[in-house]
């Protein structure tokens, strides 16, 4: 009989991102693999405050050490607060913690203040956040700079382990267009608005597709009026996959500048598509597959710097072409079956 295991997903109703990819196709690789997966998934809500605390009860409260009177091998958590579970064989992956009580405070990214509530809930939620995530039999991370704030805040060891985005397989290069991409969710840490800036201050005659959707859209449309670029930047809300790969595969580059990301399928993607990445010095784990010159461009997280990498590659189509092919040899050799491998050991 083959072993079972439960994939810990929290989860904000009618929002998909990275992380709910992740979840889901982590359960899909389990069962290529031989194990007997399922998801469970409970709704998250981050506000007012107090509230992370009943979400983080409620997951405690949770044993899933057996279903329908049958042993449950192991669960895999991911992100806050599914690590609270309760199970013997209790395995973490981490996606990210609560990130806004952790290296966002003092951030514009970070509802938390200086006030006695802000900050007694901030302390309680790394107090407890090192507790629970100490139980686990092992400990890994999608990233670098997950493992990194383990440590730093937690003083926990992790190993991080890398995985494959979900259209890994079906991605496809194509003809570079006039156009770079910008792919992911419209909110303030993603930072689409210094891609924008970035075309205005960029060659006149390249465009920006913008494919995602989020909270601060309306934000990132004003922003584009307001800079005479309304002709220039397409937002396309959120598309099927089917477009996104024909997107990918026709961009002369994917631009992808966020605020210290975790992960950033984004990156990979474009590997995959054999599409130069720009990103800047503080975007997080992109700069770690990045390399400036090599198979993208890293700038400084200035418009001005990165209207004039795009500059570059629009102005050398056949370097962007060797850049992105550079890109599309380490990304290829990520596989699920390593990561895997690793979140099963020893059952």
């Amino acid at each position: 009989m083959s072993r079972r295991i439960l994939v810990c997903e929290a989860q904000v109703p009618f929002i998909r991102g990275g992380a709910e990819s992740l979840v889901r196709e982590l359960v899909a690789q389990l069962r290529l693999h031989g194990y007997d997966a399922d998801l469970v998934s409970v709704p998250f809500k981050w506000y007012p405050l107090e509230e992370l605390f009943a979400h983080a009860a409620a997951w405690r409260l949770l044993d899933l050490s057996e279903s329908s009177g049958r042993r449950i091998d192991r669960v895999i958590a991911t992100k806050f607060p599914t690590y609270f579970v309760r199970h013997p064989d209790k395995v973490t992956w981490l996606v990210h913690q609560y990130r806004a009580a952790y290296e966002l405070v003092d951030t514009a990214f970070s509802e938390f203040e200086h006030r006695s509530l802000d900050v007694a809930v901030r302390d309680r939620i790394i107090a407890l956040d090192t507790e629970m995530l100490a139980e686990s039999r092992a400990l890994f991370t999608i990233a670098h700079t997950v493992s990194a704030r383990l440590a730093r805040y937690n003083g926990l060891s992790s190993e991080a382990l890398y995985h494959p985005p979900r259209l890994a397989s079906r991605l496809r290069s194509g003809p570079a267009g006039d156009y770079v991409l910008s792919v992911g969710r419209l909110e303030s840490v993603k930072r689409v608005d210094l891609s924008i800036r970035a075309l205005a201050a960029g060659p006149p005659d390249l465009r920006l597709i913008i494919a995602g959707t989020g909270t601060q859209r309306e934000a990132f449309e004003r922003l584009a009026a307001d800079l005479g670029l309304s002709r220039r930047v397409q937002f396309l809300g959120e598309v099927d996959d089917e477009t996104l790969l024909e997107l990918y595969a026709e961009a002369l580059a994917v631009i992808f500048p966020p605020f210290d990301e975790d992960l950033g399928y984004v990156t990979l993607e474009a590997f995959l598509a054999r599409k130069p990445v720009v990103t800047t010095t503080d975007a997080g784990e992109p700069t770690r597959f990045v390399i400036d010159g090599v198979n993208g461009r890293v700038t400084e997280p200035q418009p001005e710097a990165l209207g004039a990498a795009l500059a570059d590659l629009h102005g050398d189509r056949t370097r962007a072409a060797r850049l992105g092919e550079a890109g599309y040899e380490l990304a290829r050799r990520i596989t699920w079956s390593a990561a895997i491998e690793r979140l099963v050991e020893g059952l």
